[in-house]
């Protein structure tokens, strides 16, 4: 019999619904609730991105972090069964400390082969995405409320014999928050994937943090162009967001590759028409240690037994397959208006995109 007694977080007054906040409203097994963090340089030497989730109804709690420094990707993973303490965001050697709600987080990794402990500090409002559903046939497969934030981090990183000295004038943090549903592995498509195949997916997600502002663009597209998703806004602190209309992205890849190389996205402000120039510094695939799909080495939500824990080192001189048809997060160097930002060109594209020119699956930039 299921242990129902209240939780801690049942002293607060936060309840949404009649439950405890050991329970959520939905009885959908692909529940979650998680954050991604993105810890970079300005020069490309290194780039970290450490997450955390839980899945309340298959009763996971999981996090991972990975560091990109030359052509070597680190990776620690770590899972177990999810507890009632829902404030302890802790699995493993992996720990988020929340100091101050929305402004002030502290991130650890405790581990041998990969070690950090980073102070990230809000320096913009957070701000709300778009809200995100997605359908297969009549089948609700991804709805997510989300919010995003950028600011300084200061600290430091260990990764073999490589120690880096994080500091908020050469370093850039960015974080994504989400909660809702999204697919984690062990369901199978049924009817539905059969009669609804997917055709062709583009995505575009793109937090930059500037010295005076924060901009965040998205774009999500169907095969045939048909955009599902779209954000472009400006926030400054003291100033109320200024939208930017309908994003239109240029993207220069690598040759037999859908590998970005820079792109330019002409942002669709009526008063005065801007073009932000991106230059990729560096890369890290979210198929490779960070456990996104189509990782065949673990995935977020998967039960792997309790206090499971796994360490990885990719060599990404390498071919590595899956990693063309997951998205990969670019540290990258923004130009706008005369001024120079830092941030996250987050990018996948599979299948047929006709913008793109892409045809299908094996389809890639001449």
């Amino acid at each position: 019999m299921a242990d129902d007694r209240p939780v801690p977080l049942d002293e607060y007054p936060v309840h949404q619904v009649p439950l405890s906040m050991k329970h959520v409203a939905t009885g959908d097994r692909n529940a979650y609730d998680r954050c991604i963090f993105h810890v970079f340089d300005h020069e490309g030497r290194a780039l970290l991105i450490l997450g955390l989730g839980v899945y309340p109804n298959v009763g996971v709690i999981d996090a991972y972090v990975t560091l990109r420094t030359g052509d070597v990707l680190h990776a620690v993973r770590a899972s177990d069964a999810l507890g009632d303490d829902r404030m302890h965001l802790a699995v493993g050697p992996l720990r988020i400390e929340v100091a101050e709600p929305l402004h002030r987080l502290r991130l650890r990794c405790e581990d041998n082969s990969l070690s950090c402990d980073l102070t990230w500090t809000a320096e913009f409002p957070a701000l709300w995405e778009p809200h995100h559903v997605q359908y297969r046939g009549d089948r609700l497969t991804l709805e997510g409320r989300r919010f995003v934030q950028a600011g300084g981090v200061e600290g430091v990183i260990r990764a073999g014999d490589e120690e880096f000295r994080v500091s908020a004038d050469g370093w850039t943090g960015t974080r994504d928050r989400s909660w809702g549903v999204r697919p984690i592995p062990g369901e199978e498509g049924g009817r539905l994937a059969e009669a609804h195949p997917t055709e062709g997916f583009h995505w575009i997600w793109c937090p930059v943090r500037f010295e005076d502002r924060f901009l965040m663009v998205i774009v999500q597209e169907d095969a045939d162009g048909y955009r599902t998703l779209n954000e472009a806004t400006v926030v400054r602190p003291g100033h109320r967001d200024r939208q930017l209309g309908w994003p239109q992205a240029e993207i220069t890849y690598r040759s037999g590759t859908r590998h970005p190389e820079r792109a330019l996205i002409h942002l669709g402000d009526a008063r005065k028409p801007q073009d932000l120039e991106v230059e990729i510094l560096t890369s890290s695939p979210l198929a490779l240690g960070a456990g996104y799909p189509p990782a065949d080495d673990w995935q977020h939500g998967t039960w792997r037994g309790p206090g499971w824990l796994d360490r990885r080192t990719y060599d990404l001189t390498q071919p590595a397959p899956l990693a063309a048809y997951g998205v990969t997060d670019h540290a990258a160097r923004f130009r706008l208006d005369g001024m120079t930002g830092h941030g996250i060109f987050e990018h996948g594209s599979f299948g047929r995109h006709d913008p793109s020119g892409f045809t299908g699956f094996d389809s890639a930039a001449p």
